[in-house]
């Protein structure tokens, strides 16, 4: 008994500093390569610490080995969009200015009743309130309210704003965005020309969004080569 309740410690300490090693993402919604890492880990874990016949090596190299794997794929997303894309997806659009995208709720397998579920867990229970919606990489959906349902404040109660749909980004991290997905009525070539005006290329870009009115807001690179 007193070797399970040790090697019970030693597992729960690796495995507290492997879900910390992995980052602090793993607290919260888990993308689906790090939702199977986190399995594999509690399995593994789980199985060293029952069966005291399994020497306890054996269920600390394959959790190392994992840690390692997702730091590393870690690494690589972060320096591949495409990569990051293949692993982790990427979030898809299913309302846009109010209009539900049908098509796009099928290529995802969900249901109305799946999307209206969704709304409801963040107190939206009117569809028609809805201006934009997308479910992100992890499943969730994040939802944005019709200009006149959202909450007042000092500046919307001075100047209402119409309905827009929100940015998008159409440069991440020095890569120009070319997503069928977007709904900007934006050419490439009116970005680039803007950042010209700006002495700056693609690559020089951290983070570009342009709005509903083709208005860019642009982040630099901290690191510019």
């Amino acid at each position: 008994m007193l070797t399970v309740f040790i090697r019970g410690i030693i597992l729960y300490v690796l495995v507290v500093f492997a879900v910390r090693l992995m980052g602090k993402r793993q607290i919260g919604d888990l993308s689906p390569a790090e939702l199977v890492i986190t399995i594999l880990i509690s399995n593994i874990a789980t199985l060293a610490m029952e069966d005291v016949s399994v020497p306890l090596l054996t269920g600390t190299v394959p959790i190392l080995t994992l840690v390692c794997l997702d730091v590393i794929s870690s690494y690589i997303c972060l320096n591949s969009r495409k990569i990051r894309h293949a692993v982790s997806g990427r979030p898809k659009i299913i309302i846009s200015n109010g209009v539900i995208d049908q098509r796009g709720l099928r290529a995802l397998r969900y249901t109305v009743d799946d999307l209206m579920s969704s709304l409801r867990t963040q107190g939206i229970f009117d569809i028609s309130q809805v201006q934009y919606a997308v479910v992100e990489t992890t499943g969730a959906i994040s939802a944005l309210l019709k200009p006149e349902y959202l909450p007042l404040t000092p500046k919307s109660a001075a100047s209402p704003e119409p309905a827009a749909d929100p940015p998008q980004a159409v440069i991440s991290d020095g890569d120009m965005i070319r997503s069928a997905e977007t709904t900007l009525d934006l050419r490439e070539a009116d970005i680039l020309k803007e950042l010209k005006r700006k002495h700056l290329g693609v690559g020089d870009v951290f983070l570009c969004t342009a709005g509903a009115d083709g208005k860019l807001y642009i982040i630099e690179k901290e690191d510019k080569k």
